[in-house]
């Protein structure tokens, strides 16, 4: 049994996995030999990371994106996303959680590499080796824009509202 996991709690993961899941929908790039896409989404993944820690930047990260690519005709890729982005999330928040910038930086290099690196072997299996170079670039903007954004708001959200930490507290397991 999960001790920790107040309704409040729940609420709050489920409002970041729908926001994920928005951003990785609303504003899309297309990348034409993947049919692949740039996308928000990766703020969101940092965001859940760096302000609530590795149980919500991976569930925020994993789900919100596989419910994104279900939800857009992207069905066969949700399993990996769920995979890379919650891979993602999770080691940014080891890393970044409740720190400083230049370590959120470390967590969020990181964790961007698992996620390009975890694609790019996808892609090439699926599409060979061009169409994987070819998609490269646009996961790292991607990754990019993610970090730019959600680094400097979880700081100033944080800063503003001191009560959230307590949100990102980790789960306690005990037996019954």
């Amino acid at each position: 049994m999960a001790r920790g996991w107040s309704a409040l709690r729940i609420v709050v993961l489920a409002v970041l996995i729908a926001l994920v899941a928005v951003l990785t929908m609303m504003v899309r790039v297309p990348i034409a030999p993947t049919r692949g896409y740039i996308h928000l989404g990766d703020a969101g993944v940092y965001f859940a990371a760096f302000l609530f820690g590795p149980t919500f930047g991976f569930l925020a990260g994993g789900l919100g994106t596989a419910l994104a690519d279900l939800l857009s005709g992207y069905a066969h890729w949700a399993p990996l996303s769920l995979l890379f982005h919650g891979l993602q999330g999770l080691v940014a928040a080891y890393i970044g959680y409740r720190q400083a910038a230049r370590r959120q930086a470390l967590g969020w290099a990181i964790g961007s590499a698992i996620m390009i690196a975890g694609y790019f072997l996808a892609e090439v299996v699926l599409y060979g080796i061009g169409a994987a170079l070819v998609e490269l670039p646009g996961n790292a903007i991607q990754a990019t824009a993610g970090g730019v954004v959600a680094i400097p708001l979880a700081a100033a959200i944080r800063r503003a509202y001191p009560p959230v930490d307590q949100l990102g507290a980790p789960v306690i397991w005990e037996e019954r």
